[in-house]
């Protein structure tokens, strides 16, 4: 979830108890995965693992290795899932720009990870070593579009007063690619695209508190330029601007339009 090479302090604990909605999303991955049961998986941007731990459950005759950049999120995983429970699951702090593995995985996985990384050159390179012949990928991160209410808003709210001085070399930390671009780099990796298409999410949050859950939580490379007194203030800056402007469903929930980049690629055998 996490797989970003900055380093911000995620709060592990509390990203595991408000990251329900990733955690949804990442479950309907897994039948466009086909998995037999045997095969070596990768997660890549595992954060608190209840994900990786999962496909573990599917994988009862293959390997799962689960990397994130975090040594918190890694450490939270190693305790929730732990090798006595989890024989076939292990956990590694890595950057997924900097992959270290040789022919390893029949399939690499993200989930709600890699917009954290600006540049995926390097990452696709390292992804397309790490798997086999024949090995695949399936990504679903943050594409073209995404979270744009709350990124429109937040670029109104830094330029005023009193954020504006806390953002002055302040650049945009996450990378949303079209299907284009991504096309155009996976062929540069030596992958072979499948399917890369945008989709459109609704995310649904339990009113303000869940709201600002989200925000606390995911929003790191603003809310750290904060010093920590004014922090809450400044995520009820910007929950208040986006509730004043929103419609809530009947229960109270807020509805945030996301977009969504799903990858589907594979080795290609043909070089």
């Amino acid at each position: 979830m996490s797989s970003h090479p900055n380093n911000y302090s995620w709060n592990a604990k509390d990203y595991a108890k408000h990251s329900s909605a990733q955690f949804e999303w990442a479950k309907e991955l897994f039948p466009k995965l086909n998995l037999k049961g045997d095969e070596n998986l990768l997660d890549i941007g595992c954060g608190d693992g209840k994900i990786t731990a999962a496909l573990s459950r599917i994988l009862q005759n293959g390997k799962v290795v689960g990397i994130d950049s975090s040594n918190e999120m890694i450490s939270l995983a190693q305790r929730s899932y732990p090798r006595k429970k989890y024989p076939n699951l292990s956990f590694q702090k890595m950057d997924a720009r900097k992959l270290t593995f040789n022919e390893q995985f029949d399939v690499v996985f993200s989930n709600a990870a890699l917009h954290w990384v600006v540049n995926h050159y390097p990452l696709l390179l390292g992804v397309e070593r790490s798997l086999r012949k024949q090995g695949r990928i399936l990504f679903q991160m943050g594409g073209k579009g995404n979270a744009q209410q709350i990124i429109s808003l937040l670029d109104n709210l830094l330029a005023e007063e009193p954020w504006k001085k806390y953002f002055k070399d302040f650049k945009f930390p996450y990378r949303f690619f079209s299907p284009q671009e991504y096309t155009q780099l996976l062929i540069e990796a030596r992958l072979k695209p499948e399917r890369v298409e945008l989709i459109p999410k609704d995310m649904v949050l339990k009113g303000r508190e869940g709201l600002i859950s989200w925000i606390r939580t995911t929003w790191l490379p603003y809310i750290d330029r904060i010093p920590s007194m004014l922090q809450n203030q400044f995520i009820a800056d910007i929950v208040d601007r986006h509730l004043s402007n929103s419609l809530l469903g009947e229960k109270g929930e807020v509805y945030l339009k996301m977009m969504r980049l799903e990858v589907q690629a594979s080795k290609a055998s043909s070089y």
